[in-house]
């Protein structure tokens, strides 16, 4: 795959008024139309104030042009950067100007996809630009700045070479199919893959890790009206996000929140109390509660500690899907002199907690943390996506075929060429033009 060869433009700062926007403009020659919009073409890499002219000769705003010529660029083409005043109004006729000297409109994540396809940066380090973007806390950003640096990167091609050396073994086999594998080569074989499947463990569960930091957990509060739910959403939240009251369905819709536990995001949702109703308004909040938990990864089920879990309450936990994780909840502790305590229950964790004075939230944020899988501080994973995560599963699932299959030359052999071609869809260099598009089309327009 090669680059388009045509010249794009775009505002590649946030919409609305600011101090500062600027354009950015990538193509293989950009000397005809620097010369037409500049007072004169910058010096490589040296921020050059300049007016930037219309096609009558009349300014349209002055500001910085920086020119970085190939391919010691952001795309590895040439690229312009007018950096002028942020009004929205000035920034539209510079990028118009642009237009008219011979400039398209880019494409979302055209600048990065150009980076990519002239081997600036892998696939999985474009991504990292997007995650990097995106994050919501500042270990996600941490983790997707390793990955936009190549730690994840180095981390496959650390297992490719791995793969490569162990395909060695087995392809002179088939090449020289009269030498036979004597049990010493395969006994070396056998460990070799074997230490490659537990380095491929390791990687998955760093990815995993990333993948939480990267969407966060889905966590849906539930339970009958008036048990505190709205009261524990704001304590997480720490601020009065809920109208709380002493009347039985005051929420009629979810509210939602996203908050961070040691730096990893929870979106929580408050939702309607679980009851039958014949008020229709309440009925249609009692329908959305049950959608948002069919959506969700952990249901906080919560009870009134002074009655304990009570027939009701074991209706709901019934119509719970299966593979939902869920933590109960004893709240209003408070009420009942009993202390903060967690435990385990035969269905999931069990935690007592007190919304009103913060009594056991930190236990419960520990819950929260262990139900996402989070073990790690954040500083040795890196960003992954779910597309990363199915590629080392099907390797993991090809590497212990090969293992199986050890035997037989052909198939073992097979197995690992599966292996291989699964380990380059992440960084890219086996990647369908359809999975580019869909991955580049999710960006942000000037990026």
């Amino acid at each position: 795959m090669s680059a388009p060869s045509d010249v794009i433009a775009a505002i590649a700062t946030a919409q609305g008024r600011a101090g500062i926007g600027i354009v950015r403009i990538s193509g293989k020659d950009l000397k005809p139309i620097a010369s037409q919009l500049l007072e004169k073409i910058p010096a490589p890499r040296v921020a050059t104030r300049t007016s930037f002219r219309s096609r009558d000769g009349e300014p349209i705003d002055d500001g910085i042009a920086l020119y970085f010529p190939a391919p010691a660029s952001y795309t590895g083409e040439d690229v312009l950067e007018l950096q002028g005043h942020g009004g929205p109004v000035v920034l539209q006729m510079l990028l118009r100007r642009c237009v008219e000297l011979g400039a398209r409109l880019a494409e979302p994540g055209e600048f990065t996809r150009r980076a990519f396809l002239n081997d600036k940066i892998d696939l999985a380090q474009a991504e990292g630009v997007a995650d990097l973007i995106e994050a919501a806390t500042e270990a996600a950003a941490r983790c997707a700045l390793r990955s936009l640096r190549g730690e994840f990167s180095a981390v496959i091609e650390g297992l490719a070479k791995q793969l490569v050396e162990l395909r060695m073994l087995v392809e002179a086999t088939l090449d020289f199919p009269e030498e036979e594998i004597d049990a010493s080569d395969r006994e070396h074989a056998d460990k070799r893959i074997g230490e490659l499947r537990g380095d491929l463990a390791r990687a998955l569960e760093r990815g995993r890790q990333g993948s939480v930091l990267r969407s966060g957990l889905q966590v849906v509060l539930a339970g009958q009206p008036n048990v505190g739910k709205s009261s524990l959403l704001n304590r997480l939240a720490g601020e009065e996000l809920a109208i709380v009251t002493e009347i039985p369905g005051t929420t009629r819709d979810a509210v939602r929140q996203t908050i961070q536990i040691e730096g990893v995001p929870m979106n929580i949702i408050d939702t309607a109390g679980l009851r039958d109703t014949a008020d229709k308004v309440e009925a249609i909040g009692i329908a959305r509660t049950w959608d948002a938990i069919g959506k969700a990864d952990v249901l906080l089920l919560i009870v009134d500690a002074r009655t304990g879990i009570g027939a009701a309450d074991r209706a709901i936990v019934a119509r719970l899907p299966g593979k939902l994780n869920s933590v109960t909840v004893f709240n209003k502790i408070d009420l009942t002199g009993e202390a903060p305590r967690s435990e385990e229950g035969a269905g999931g964790p069990r935690v007592h907690v007190s919304a009103r004075t913060g009594e056991g939230i930190d236990a419960l944020r520990r819950a929260l943390l262990a139900l996402a899988g989070w073990q790690s501080s954040g500083e040795d994973v890196f960003m992954a996506r779910a597309r990363h995560l199915a590629a080392l599963e099907r390797v993991a699932g090809a590497l212990e075929q090969a293992q199986q299959a050890m035997a037989h030359s052909e198939l073992f052999a097979e197995e690992l060429r599966i292996a291989q071609r699964e380990l380059n869809t992440i960084t890219g260099e086996f990647t369908a033009d359809d999975l580019l598009g869909e991955i580049f089309s999710r960006f942000c327009i000037g990026k």
